[in-house]
């Protein structure tokens, strides 16, 4: 395998554990049903894309994707208080399938012939699948401290507990509502900037590229892995991204794969792969434990002192 070959294969799991994240913002913390996500990732891709073909900066089209992305997710973000699970699940395929159709029509996108997009210059450096790829990852990790620190502030313990009880989280002041219209915006636009990645790392996009089963996709990645964690949609991405590879010789039932592997999941570990309380995760965590074990602090030495007092 030559080494252009597989930067191209990790530059695009990398885009798609980006997107992953993104949808776990929105499914894993806040607790709603969005099946629509390649919507938000189109969005992003053809707005970076517009303003890069008109002489614009690399930057500057990737920010504009995720500012109009994240503005599209906010207001998916107010349909979805009126919405119940179910009828948002509906709402946000609907909302693909229209996106898809809009990108068809619009002049501006390339219609149904497709944009091509030129490859940028970050630095003075032409990016190639190589580069893309570095700087996705470095993107990835910076997010992934934000999400870290998120989830320890008020912000992140309120939507635990909204995706746990709405009604108990209202009950102790929390303003449902506006957590869950910010989670939208926020996964959104993260999704918004996964797809201005793409669409310069691939040099042409066309709306089959955000599809309803580009979603289901991504759905079945945070859900393999484990949703409501980091590891698990990074994970999950890795593992999806890796399929195709996988079974080359069945390429016409990648998708019958992707659908089977999602179902069994939900049906028999809803946890995930490696998800909070998996038995997979337990076991690592056990055997991670035995070669590591967790130093004492003080709290537990007063508790164990405490129970022995006790007997």
């Amino acid at each position: 395998m030559s080494s252009a070959y597989l930067y191209s294969i990790l530059a695009t799991a990398a885009i798609f554990t980006l997107l992953a994240l993104s949808l776990n913002i929105i499914t894993g913390y806040a607790g709603q049903a969005m099946m629509g996500i390649a919507a938000f990732f189109g969005i992003g891709a053809y707005t970076a894309a517009v303003i890069t073909t008109n002489g614009g900066h690399f930057v500057l089209g990737l920010l504009a994707g995720m500012l109009m992305a994240g503005v599209c997710g906010a207001v998916l973000g107010v349909i979805s208080l009126r919405l119940q699970a179910d009828f948002l699940a509906i709402t946000t395929i609907g909302i693909n399938f229209v996106m898809v159709a809009v990108f068809n029509r619009l002049k501006i996108t390339g219609g149904t012939l497709g944009l091509t997009v030129k490859k940028p210059v970050l630095f003075g450096v032409r990016m190639n699948n190589k580069y893309f790829f570095y700087m996705t990852v470095v993107l990835i990790i910076i997010l992934c401290l934000l999400l870290v620190k998120m989830r320890r502030s008020w912000f992140g313990m309120a939507l635990a507990s909204i995706n746990n009880d709405p009604g108990a989280a209202r009950s102790f002041g929390i303003n449902v509502n506006r957590y869950q219209i910010l989670a939208f915006t926020i996964g959104s636009a993260v999704a918004g900037l996964a797809g201005g990645i793409y669409a310069h790392r691939m040099g042409f996009i066309s709306a089959t590229d955000f599809a309803f089963v580009v979603s289901i996709q991504v759905v079945s990645m945070v859900v393999i892995g484990g949703l409501g964690t980091l590891r698990g949609p990074i994970f999950g991405a890795l593992l999806i991204s890796s399929l195709p590879e996988i079974l080359r010789f069945a390429d016409d039932y990648r998708e019958l794969v992707y659908g089977l592997l999602l179902v069994l999941m939900v049906r028999f570990m809803p946890q995930g792969l490696i998800g909070e309380d998996s038995p997979i995760w337990l076991l690592l965590t056990k055997i991670w434990r035995r070669f590591f074990p967790k130093k004492k602090t003080r709290a537990d030495l007063i508790a164990e002192s405490a129970k022995g007092g006790g007997h």
